[in-house]
């Protein structure tokens, strides 16, 4: 049926009732229960299919819950029925900047520009967008010119003096000890800071090391004791301490493994990535961490984490943590029986942990591939697969799920990526399970947070939810990009 001949047949009861469900869904949104408005908005959609306005809500909707696809989808369906609706373009930029690609955000503004010559706002938006282009255009040629050469190696800590009015936590003979843990996790709960002599030191040492582990690393749970899983905690410090509080600090007795997301969006990102790199070093044989998408260069531009460290610390530092980063393991395999990532599975059958051993990882995310896939995709309900919601990986339904533990003689996968209203999900006949570990999800999404306990004999999971704690008053996306803070 043509688009004509839809808005011939829109009958005047459809057109109000799509206005009712706009309207609700609107409410919804207000209210922060983005995942009921996109389902109102979509059913004013299929009752009314020809209004923009319908699918730029949705399309702002699906941005809230990181469905980038879904945006750049329905804002490019808005923009298509209604060419002078400016908010469709905000919103393809949006969708453009959350996937990294800049370039076609500068043109979609351009457009605006073109078509709204005097719209100071889609002016201001074009040039800041601009810079940002212009920022990166200089820092790949900048890399060129020093044929990449390694921010670690300049570094000096050594020479960096400690004043001697600093009262906080101090590696003792330059290594991480418990009681310097301890006084790191009340010196930052007191919102102090650790000395850049002493946080260099340690993202020099945590880089060292994880240099030496391979892409998918193999863990060994005794029969009798207890491992814990973490998913996204997103910057957000005091709810970290809270999993510790609920679980215990970890320990050669107590491991962990934090799957990915550490930092971004909460604006406590650098306290929580120094208490999990002290861990890791503290603990390397029984505390693990995972790479996730959020884990990257581009993704810290915007969401926050750049911003923070250089507010924090130093532009340097923010390079340096680029570089460790690029060396975080993407996946980990207990007792050969469970295999934990960020993201999910992939666009063909056929892959074997082998071949996730064997991943270069030592790069930023590209946009496809088995290392793309692992920190990107997301499971569905349906059957085989499909485009991904975000427009990055893939979607894929039980039946993939299924062939991949078989071929790999697995139970099950744990992965994380998504906010989960109860912290936690079953899926794909109990083979697919997500654990996301921030509650209240940048302060507004009202979800429990959660974290899996398994034991080495049974390897079933025990999931612990948990709700948001209280958080000193810096708010979510504080030292975001404030070109992608105004969009949202």
């Amino acid at each position: 049926m043509s688009l004509d001949n839809e808005q011939n047949v829109i009958s005047a009861e459809d057109a109000k009732k799509a206005e009712e469900l706009k309207a609700e869904a609107n409410e919804h949104f207000k209210k922060q229960d983005f995942l009921e408005s996109i389902r109102l908005y979509t059913e004013a959609i299929n009752t009314n299919p020809t209004v923009a306005v319908y699918y730029g809500n949705r399309s702002i909707a699906h941005l809230k819950v990181e469905c980038f696809g879904y945006a750049l989808a329905d804002a490019s369906k808005a923009i298509e029925l209604d060419k002078s609706y400016v908010k469709g373009y905000y919103r393809k930029a949006m969708a453009y900047m959350s996937l990294g690609k800049f370039k076609q955000a500068l043109k979609t503004f351009e457009a605006v520009i073109k078509a709204r010559p005097n719209d100071k706002d889609a002016k201001a938006k074009y040039t800041e967008c601009n810079k940002i282009c212009n920022k990166l255009a200089f820092e790949k040629a900048i890399a060129v010119d020093d044929l990449k050469k390694s921010v670690a190696e300049t570094i000096n800590f050594e020479g960096m003096v400690i004043e001697d009015d600093y009262k906080g936590p101090a590696l003792e003979n330059g290594k991480v000890t418990e009681k310097f843990m301890k006084d790191l996790i009340s010196t930052f709960k007191e919102q102090g800071k650790l000395h850049r002599r002493f946080a260099y030191q340690m993202l020099l040492d945590v880089k060292q090391y994880l240099m030496s582990q391979p892409s998918l690393v193999d863990i060994k749970v005794p029969d009798d004791e207890k491992f814990t899983i973490c998913g996204d905690i997103h910057g957000q410090f005091y709810d970290l301490l809270n999993i510790f509080e609920l679980n215990g600090l970890p320990s050669e007795t107590n491991p962990y493994l934090f799957n990915g997301d550490f930092v971004d969006r909460g604006s406590f990102s650098v306290e929580c990535i120094f208490t999990l790199f002290g861990f890791k070093l503290l603990y390397p044989n029984h505390f693990f961490m995972s790479r996730g998408n959020h884990e990257s260069q581009t993704m810290n531009q915007m969401y926050g984490f750049e911003g923070e460290v250089k507010e924090k610390f130093s532009s340097q530092m923010s390079n340096l943590f680029t570089e460790v980063f690029n060396w975080l393991p993407l996946a980990h395999c207990i007792n050969q029986r469970v295999l934990v990532m960020h993201g999910g599975l992939f666009s063909k059958d056929d892959v074997t942990l082998d071949a996730l051993r064997e991943i270069d990882r030592n790069r930023q995310p590209p946009e496809d591939g088995l290392m793309c896939e692992l920190l990107w995709s997301d499971p569905m309900p349906d059957k085989d697969r499909a485009q991904s919601k975000r427009g990055v990986g893939v979607q894929f339904g039980p039946d993939v799920t299924e062939k991949f533990c078989q071929l790999n003689k697995l139970d099950y996968i744990v992965r994380s990526h998504e906010v989960k209203d109860d912290g936690y999900e079953v899926a794909h006949n109990g083979k697919c399970i997500t654990v996301f570990s921030a509650p209240n999800y940048c302060d507004q999404m009202g979800n429990k947070g959660a974290f899996i306990t398994l034991n080495g004999k049974d390897m079933k999971p025990k999931f612990t939810m948990y709700s948001a704690v209280p958080h000193p008053d810096v708010k979510p996306m504080t030292y975001a990009s404030q070109f992608f803070s105004s969009l949202m």
